[in-house]
């Protein structure tokens, strides 16, 4: 039923947006620290980054000798700051939509990104314009130094002058070149991160905004994906985009120099070029179209991957690992056959460019060579440097940037679909401010949830007509027909109780301020003060994701003190009194000034009014709420609560606020409580050990083997040519020279062109086969991986669930994943490939030159002291940016699931506060990645063009040593090491670093595994036949180093004997519930028909009793998996389950019937709804053993009354154990077991235990007030007197000393 309640007086205090809350692993203070943080070096003095960021030394200094922590980290710039940008980008969307809206058409947010970022992006066109202006005047300078060799004459010394000043003009391009290029990386790096976190801080304001109708259109899954891969998309298209209008420039200039060099001849190879960019752009828009379809597969396996996470205790109850298993390997498998696709593209894009330039050489001068043309020194290195110059801009770049830009378009697409989802609008018109006092008013009122089916308060399709008024007063339903005002501040307990990562008082101060005399009543009128006292922290206890840490009633008075202590006119309770008991109820309401109670049935309103008048009214109302009508006494005047609950103690933790108070000595034992840990974050180098385990995980010894060898065979095929053409360029000249026979010179040329088309062609073959190989390895690494760290996540113990955060693991399966399926071959590959490259230039160079050998290796040696120094800090760093983004994904899965509560209490903006400061913390951490590896690349190339400098110097000295091939050979190849080798290191280093993603995984792969599911020994197919179950001084503790909450437990549960299990909270009756389908290993032993269920697999043990869980859990997929996920049984056995629950009509209106998919965790049912279909589960298992954990807890009488008769009827041959939430549920039961600390407190029939004052029992019936106890002794006794026993109680007895003796025959 819904209670309304509105109270006096209609101050209310102003929310103060101050950020309490609390994150797992303290992020609070995280957040706090990063406020603190060191100032940002950039925000002092905006000069230093033209430098060689000398303001990082220090980071390096400290990460090369300790773990680098957050406090390391700097300030987030206040340009930087995911508010400023967020809200810039939202203004102009804003803008958009309204526009969009007027125009009719669709808002279009690649506009609107490019509205915002046009000019700074813009500006930094220039930088790329003059880098690749100096690659092209590099090759001009080069040649006319080898010109003067061609043509050496010792005493001209004013030539000699001109090429001095052409060699200070080389040294000072490659010193040029070396800052442009990183100048321009950093900022667009800087403009990609910018537009990225803008994004995510959209998607999130959208998320809290979205309709329910919206919500049933999009999923978690999809959300983390939007802000984990799709978002990444920009960082990536920045970088390349500019070489879109550069590219086709240089081309052109490229064209016009080298018609100048060679003539006519350079049309060849320009042919090729402009063949290969049509490709390459052809597989730019297939990537998009896998990327696509990519991201769809990958959104569906996140959010099944959020929904195995989120109800993996339930997993493991009903053993259902292996069809969850099969569901994802099956989405894993269709991702990854369009992952491979999208990969075979690339490696195909990858091999062009490698082979390009053979291709194009070839072309070139044989078409030189055969125009009758005499090949001299620099016009082959001249062409050899102009055509590399623009090779890597029109076959890398270039096609890099359409490739990027295809797949952030699918991403924006992707992005302003769910921008574009309808947002909730509070439509609720204000009642007349001259009223005085905080009212609703509804009249003649239609809502739909769902157009295509019957309205809501006109139909019988769904049951829960209560919670969808309360959703129409909150907004969240909106209004078809009729009227809705509502006036005065709004506060919301929901049915099902949520509280977010953070402190106790945190979720209950949910924003306002401390007010201590107001906590503490809140506290005490809750019934949480007892629950306080028994927290190691008290109310600064840290609550985990979905609140692990406490019990679910315990949550569910959290979630109510935090609506009371709300200073607000009206109060919306969806049935908040599940969670405390009859007094405590009383209490409640005794404090609010007026309560309203409407009839539902159906849909319609059959009455309202206070309780006393509906009673009054001669209305059967109480048929609803099982109200007992024996009163001894007159109805007192007030109003009394809506339903007398009677609830166990373990709901009801604090006496303080009832009339018996606990007794002094009566101390409970402190509850076990888990905080969370930190996120393991991996110290030191990346050992062989990790790569050793990426690459065989995706391949055998024989497949890697094979890798190496075609690697080797490319390299060794790519390289002659290159001395071919130095060759040529010797042989000519000296044939000129020297000897003037045409007959010679045709056959030396028929020759060389042979072998230089054979080894051509060798280059494009082994070129293309080995990336396609290596490709398809790597992404099957990636695959398996995933496997294996999935298997191992569902074989891990509870436990893990429950200490790690959803964002944890998630991060892992979306991030970590998304890196090594689409980055991490791509870099892997082009490291391989450049290092072959870099060994075949050397190999070459010294075969021509020894003395180049001198200056590279010292330089090599330098450059691997600079990586080893770097990866230091740079890993710290990369491990660092990936624990600061699982918060991100935490924060958001939790804001979804308490959307309803966020949006009641108007707190959207403290949580998008929150989302923001995770962003930054965030954003700190990409911002030194960004920095760092600057800090190393301009190192890299500042020696490089040292060496430049020293190369070219050191020719002009030994000119009368050196010819022009030997000095054309010098040169070109330092210029081109130079830009291999810093390239070649970077990407060593960027491997090393995504390696950190692989260390992750596999860091999951190697999770503690709970026992076997299935061994040697199995029980008889007929097992258990009786359904006696033993406990046989049994102890229990959920981890090894964790307390023991069993203590020596020996008790039997009868074949067909019905038993309640109460005791107060920390009492131990879920652990009894968690030893007995041993989620952690118990001591002692437990014989369920005589056998040790230690000795058996876990799905056969677990397979054999069906349980009824607090929390009801169901799944995205069809109503038909949700209840049979195996297929075991007929369409006809489930129609039946479902009618037994009284369900079969609610899900023949369904469009699909059986087969209609469900909304993600089922949020399109009810909770009393869902947990019929829990009940309908456990019917068709036809177990022996049934266990109901406080199944009931949150469901109306109705409902309640339903499962009970259910479970009597149809359960009449099964042991039951039922953990009491109410006790007119139990009070009839065989027998009740009585747990106090862990310990067996008294096991007897109800109403023996009834008789005896000291009793734990005893008082709980007493504190549910004089009827209620007096109904419930009334009850017991009737179930006694009409119950026949046997002798002996159960095959054991108490002895004088009070010791338990099992007797042989009960085992």
């Amino acid at each position: 039923m819904c209670a309304i309640s509105s109270r006096l007086g209609t101050g209310t205090a102003s929310v103060k947006n101050t950020v309490c809350a609390k994150r797992h692993f303290c992020v609070q203070n995280k957040l706090q620290r990063s406020q603190e943080r060191k100032g940002n070096p950039l925000k002092y003095d905006y000069k230093t980054h033209k430098e060689m960021k000398w303001w990082l030394n220090p980071l390096f200094r400290a990460g090369y000798k300790r773990r680098l922590e957050e406090d390391d980290m700097y300030q987030v710039l206040a340009e930087d700051r995911s508010e400023k940008l967020g809200q810039d980008l939202q203004r102009i969307w804003d803008h958009e939509v309204q526009r969009a809206t007027k125009e009719l058409r669709k808002p279009q947010l690649t506009g609107v990104i490019v509205k915002c970022y046009w000019k700074a992006y813009a500006v930094l066109g220039i930088f790329t314009l003059i880098e690749e202006t100096i690659k092209v005047v590099q090759p001009i300078l080069l040649g006319k130094i080898i010109e003067y060799f061609e043509s050496y004459d010792p005493n001209n010394t004013r030539a000699f002058h001109e090429t001095l000043g052409y060699a200070a003009g080389l040294s000072l391009c490659t010193i040029g070149l070396a800052l442009m290029h990183h100048l321009y990386f950093y900022y667009v790096q800087r403009v990609g991160m910018k537009i990225r976190v803008a994004m995510c801080h959209m998607i999130y304001k959208k998320a809290l905004h979205l309709s329910s109708s919206a919500m049933g259109k999009t999923t978690t899954g999809q959300i983390v994906n939007l802000l984990s891969n799709d978002v990444n998309k920009f960082d990536e298209v920045t970088i390349f985009l500019h070489f879109l209008w550069v590219g086709p420039l240089q081309a052109a200039a490229v064209i016009g120099l080298l018609w100048y060099e060679i003539g006519p001849s350079c049309l060849g190879g320009i042919g090729v070029l402009l063949i290969l960019m049509p490709v390459q752009s052809m597989f730019g828009r297939l990537f998009s179209k896998f990327r696509s379809k990519t991201a769809a597969l990958t959104d569906s396996r996140i959010r099944t991957m959020n929904e195995v996470v989120s109800g993996m205790r339930i997993i493991k109850m009903y053993a259902w690992e292996k069809p969850f298993a099969a569901l994802v390997s099956e989405v894993r498998r269709k991702e990854i056959s369009k992952i491979m696709k999208s990969s075979y593209l690339r490696g195909l894009n990858m091999a062009s460019f490698f082979c390009a330039s053979k291709l194009i050489l070839f072309v070139t001068f044989t078409l030189y060579v055969l125009l009758g043309n005499t090949i001299s020194a620099s016009s082959v290195f001249v062409t050899v440097s102009l055509y590399s110059a623009v090779r890597l801009t029109v076959t890398l770049f270039f096609p890099s940037a359409i490739e990027k830009l295809f797949e952030s378009r699918v991403s924006v697409r992707r992005i302003q679909e769910f921008l574009t989802l309808d947002e909730i609008r509070k439509n609720t018109v204000g009642l007349p401010q001259d009223e005085k006092d905080a009212a609703v008013e509804i009249q003649d009122l239609t809502c739909y949830w769902d157009k295509s089916v019957y309205p809501i308060f006109a139909s019988t399709l769904y049951h829960h007509y209560q919670s969808s008024l309360l959703s129409s007063i909150l907004g969240e339903l909106p209004a078809e027909k009729g009227v809705l005002r509502v006036k005065g501040q709004l506060t919301y307990a929901a049915q099902q109780p949520w509280v977010f990562p953070g402190t106790i008082r945190s979720n209950i101060l949910f924003g306002k301020e401390l007010n201590p005399q107001k906590y503490e009543r809140v506290i005490r009128a809750c019934a949480l003060k007892r629950d306080l006292e028994l927290l190691p922290d008290g109310d600064q206890t840290l609550i985990g994701d979905r609140g692990a840490t406490l019990s679910g009633g315990q949550k569910a008075r959290v979630n109510l003190a935090r609506a009371v202590y709300q200073d607000a006119d009206i109060y919306i309770l969806d049935d908040p009194l599940s969670a405390v008991d009859a007094e405590v109820g009383r209490h409640l309401f005794e404090q609010h000034y007026k309560v309203c109670v409407c009839v539902h049935r159906s849909g319609h309103m059959v009455a309202k009014g206070t309780y006393t008048e509906l009673q009054q009214s001669g209305l059967d109302f109480t048929s609803l709420l099982k109200k007992e009508e024996e009163e001894e006494q007159q109805q007192p005047h007030h109003d009394t609560p809506i339903r007398t609950r009677t609830l166990s103690q373990n709901s009801v933790l604090s006496q303080t606020s009832s009339v018996q108070s606990i007794k002094d000595g009566d101390q409970l034992p402190a509850e076990p409580v888990q905080t969370f840990a930190e996120e393991n974050r991996a110290q030191g180098t990346i050992g062989m050990r990790i790569y050793a385990k990426y690459l065989t995980a995706g391949a055998n010894i024989v497949v890697l083997l094979a890798v190496v060898l075609l690697n080797i065979m490319a390299q060794v095929h790519r390289d002659p040519p290159v001395l071919q053409e130095k060759l040529m360029a010797s042989s000519n000249m000296t044939n000129n020279t020297e000897n003037g026979l045409n007959v010679t010179k045709e056959l030396d040329m028929d020759f060389y062109l042979g072998i230089y088309g054979g080894l051509t062609a060798a280059t494009i073959i082994f070129g293309f086969g080995r990336n396609l190989l290596l490709f398809s390895v790597l992404v099957r690494c990636s695959q398996s991986l995933h496997n294996r760290m999935f298997s191992a996540i569902l074989q891990t113990p509870v436990r893990f669930f429950d200490i790690n955060p959803i964002g944890r693991v998630l991060n892992r399966f979306s991030k970590d994943i998304g890196l090594l399926d689409s980055n991490m071959p791509v870099t892997f590959a082009d490291f391989v490939q450049i290092f072959l490259q870099i060994l075949g230039v050397i190999a070459v160079a010294a075969s021509v030159i020894p003395w180049i050998l001198i200056p590279v290796v010292p330089l090599l040696l330098i450059f691997l002291y600079l990586r080893r120094y770097f990866l230091r800090t740079s890993r710290n760093v990369k491990r660092l940016e990936s624990t600061t983004r699982s918060p991100v994904f935490s924060h958001l899965s939790s804001s979804l699931q308490g959307l309803w509560t966020i949006r009641a209490f108007g707190e959207e903006e403290r949580f998008q506060k929150v989302f923001d400061a995770h962003q930054d913390l965030h954003s700190e951490a990409w911002f030194l990645f960004l920095t760092t590896s600057r800090w190393f690349a301009v190192r890299l190339d500042g020696i490089c063009s040292v060496f430049v400098t020293i190369t070219t110097f050191g020719c002009l000295l030994l000119r009368d040593k050196l010819d022009a091939g030997a000095v054309g050979l010098a040169l070109s190849y330092s210029v081109t090491l130079m830009g291999m080798f810093q390239w070649g290191v970077r990407q060593s280093a960027e491997v090393e670093n995504m390696m950190t993603s692989v260390e992750r995984v596999v860091e999951y792969t190697k999770l503690e595994s709970e026992a076997p599911w299935e061994t040697q020994k199995r029980p008889p197919p007929d097992w258990p036949s009786k359904g006696l179950v033993t406990f046989d001084q049994v102890n229990f503790s959920y981890s090894a180093d964790g307390p023991q909450v069993l203590h020596n437990l020996k008790a039997m549960f009868r074949p067909q004997e019905k038993v309640g299990i109460v005791g107060r909270t920390g009492a131990g009756k879920s652990s009894l519930v968690s030893a007995l389908f041993r989620l952690a290993e118990p001591q002692g032993k437990i014989y369920i028909d005589g056998l040790v269920t230690s000795e058996i697999g876990l799905h056969d043990l677990r397979q054999k009793m069906s349980i009824i869980p607090q929390d009801p859990v169901l799944f995205t997929g069809s109503m038909r998996k949700n209840l049979d996920p195996f297929n075991q049984h007929t369409d006809e056995e489930l129609w039946s389950a479902l009618e037994e629950v009284q369900l079969k009509s609610v899900v023949e209106e369904l469009p699909g019937k059986l087969e209609t998919a469900l909304a993600e965790s089922g949020s399109n049912f009810s909770v009393g709804q869902r947990q019929l279909v829990c009940l309908a589960r456990a019917i068709l298992r036809k177990n022996r053993i049934l266990i109901i954990d406080e199944a009931t807890a949150n469901v109306d009488p109705r409902t309640d009354e339903l499962i009970q008769k259910t479970i009597r009827d149809k359960f009449r041959e099964c042991t039951v154990l039922t953990i009491a939430h109410r006790l007119n549920t139990i009070v009839d039961s065989d027998r009740i077991l009585v747990l106090d600390a862990g310990k067996i407190h008294a096991y007897d029939e109800p109403y023996t235990l009834l008789q005896d004052p000291t009793n734990i029992f005893y008082k709980m019936v007493q504190q549910t007030g004089k009827q209620e106890a007096a109904a419930l002794l009334e009850a017991a006794k009737k179930a006694y007197d009409s119950r026949s026993r046997p002798g002996l109680s159960n095959g054991h007895a108490v002895t004088a000393d009070g010791n338990l003796v099992i007797f042989e025959t009960a085992l």
